[in-house]
């Protein structure tokens, strides 16, 4: 009765692939999703730096401390270093959910408009809890980009939009 392949279903299906693959959060939530396989959350030791390629570049990775405040970076990506703004980077920019990750243990993902280095910027960003045991989480790896803003866009007062994967 049905086709057994439906030619605009497979070029819906292959737009979704490619559209997917373009967002750097995306490539980092499908990694983060097939290491976990079964389990609520991967372990830290099985998010591999070659795994991510060119990505790691844009990825921190956050050791989870009691209280929340006192948790550290274990590893900075050299696309948002800190060492010459520490308070004003990406990184800071993320740690600052961390709080909303570890209450609601899901990922997260953060976009919006801010001033970066005497630059105002767009950014996307997404934090992904890791726990050793697959359930206390006490790392969370975090990815992000960003662009200038454009001359045609207006830069309006900075905004953030969060949602959950």
């Amino acid at each position: 009765m049905f086709p057994a392949t439906d030619g605009i279903s497979n070029i819906i299906s292959d737009t979704m692939k490619v559209v997917f693959q373009r967002r750097l959060v995306d490539r980092v939530l499908r990694l983060w999703k097939e290491m976990a396989h079964r389990q609520p959350f991967p372990r830290r030791d099985q998010i591999e730096p070659a795994m991510l390629g060119v990505d790691w570049l844009n990825c921190l990775v956050i050791a989870v401390k009691s209280p929340v405040r006192l948790s550290t970076f274990v590893y900075v990506g050299e696309n948002l270093s800190f060492t010459r703004c520490p308070d004003e980077s990406l990184a800071g920019v993320l740690l600052s959910h961390l709080p909303q990750v570890l209450s609601e243990r899901r990922c997260l993902m953060i976009e919006g408009l801010t001033r970066l280095r005497d630059l105002d910027i767009l950014y996307r960003s997404a934090l992904y809890p890791l726990a050793e045991d697959g359930i206390a989480i006490d790392h969370v790896l975090g990815a992000a980009n960003y662009r200038p803003l454009r001359e045609n866009e207006d830069s309006i007062a900075p905004f953030v939009r969060t949602k959950w994967l």
